[in-house]
């Protein structure tokens, strides 16, 4: 059970995929509710960069306070259960001055982690971790997934069966407490505070063009950010794991022309966009806008007298 849920009890929930719009209409929300924004965004944490993960600029900041944005070292790690806890302690901060909690960003699991805790489950059984990572050398990984699917059918569809830890993680909560791994995240989301699901729906041709044009024109500051990590030995920290971090790299190691390094960009881009609007087309209860008709002042007046 989860006990964390008055931080978070009325607060709006803004997602989305990377480029469909999340931070304006945050900002015109917030201005509207008189509310604060926390960010939710794996990626936006790191200070060292700004351009490359397109975090709200110092004059869209002064409009409205934000909060989880630029707040990591290069070398720091982050994981759901720290942010989730980090995100609840600035929620009750804002709730103490009144305001109106925004939380915006489009990683799923920090999201998840903010509003309702992690499910922690049973402590690993080292044992029987490595008799099953043992079947799945023996026997192939489809076996082990195909054992998963008959106790846990909805674990099994969300997992690849080369995904070898969760499949893994899922047989072994199973087999320690009887009850498939998805049903105990239900029953523990049921203990989670009542938000108000948003999300920005973009068409996919329309994100594509969308993300191809930014990336076009942030791509000469990214490589500047990535020269500095890498002048500084930080190509292989927690932050260069940002999007285009990687490529900007290789074009700087010489391994790809410009153009390529730009392509590759966008490319990644584009398939991460795809797998957050997957995951936020699975979020029960979510209210999609579209993004041609978004019109903030009448959102807040729909959600102002909302608890």
């Amino acid at each position: 059970m989860s006990s964390f849920g008055k931080p978070f009890d009325g607060a709006i929930v803004i997602g989305g995929p990377t480029g469909s719009g999340k931070t304006q209409l945050a900002i015109e929300l917030a201005e509207h509710l008189d509310g604060e924004i926390i960010g939710a965004d794996s990626q936006q944490l790191y200070r060292d960069v700004p351009v490359t993960t397109c975090q709200p600029s110092a004059v869209e900041r002064a409009r409205v306070p934000h909060h989880l944005i630029g707040v990591l070292g290069p070398e720091e790690a982050m994981t759901a259960a720290r942010f989730g806890e980090r995100a609840r302690q600035a929620a009750l901060a804002i709730q103490g001055r009144g305001k109106r909690v925004l939380l915006v960003g489009g990683t799923g699991l920090y999201l998840r982690a903010a509003i309702e805790g992690l499910f922690a489950g049973p402590p690993a059984d080292a044992a029987l971790r490595a008799t099953l990572v043992a079947q799945a050398e023996a026997l192939g990984r489809p076996a082990l997934h195909a054992r998963l699917a008959k106790v846990d059918p909805e674990a099994a569809a969300r997992l690849s069966p080369n995904d070898l830890t969760r499949v893994v993680r899922a047989l072994e909560v199973h087999a320690l407490t009887g009850i498939a791994q998805t049903e105990h995240h239900r029953r523990h989301q049921k203990h989670a505070p009542q938000v108000h699901w948003l999300a920005i729906d973009v068409q996919r041709e329309a994100l594509y063009a969308r993300l191809a044009a930014r990336t076009s024109a942030i791509f000469a500051g990214i490589l500047v950010e990535a020269r500095g990590l890498a002048q500084r030995g930080l190509a292989a920290a927690p932050v260069a794991r940002a999007l285009g971090i990687a490529e900007a790299l290789s074009h700087l190691n010489g391994a790809l022309t410009r153009e390529a390094a730009l392509l590759a960009t966008v490319q990644t881009t584009r398939r991460y966009a795809k797998r957050q609007l997957t995951w936020f087309r699975a979020v029960p209860g979510v209210a999609f806008l579209p993004a041609m008709t978004l019109d903030a002042a009448a959102l807040a007046r729909d959600l102002r007298h909302t608890t």
